[in-house]
């Protein structure tokens, strides 16, 4: 158990630092992260980049 509250929200903080940066899609054509969740045609997860328009799931 941690001696204080200041080393458990350090600690929360990284993990949740850590799981933010696993976690980011990337586009695979211009790279950007600005990637949105898109529902597909036959109820698969598909992605599209908002910043040049590539899709792929």
């Amino acid at each position: 158990m941690p001696a204080s509250i200041r080393e458990e929200v350090g600690h929360l903080l990284g993990a949740a630092l850590i799981r933010g940066t696993t976690t980011r899609l990337s586009c695979p054509s211009c790279g950007s992260a600005h990637v949105a969740q898109v529902l597909g045609d036959n109820g698969g997860i598909s992605y599209v980049c908002t910043a040049c328009g590539h899709s792929w799931s």
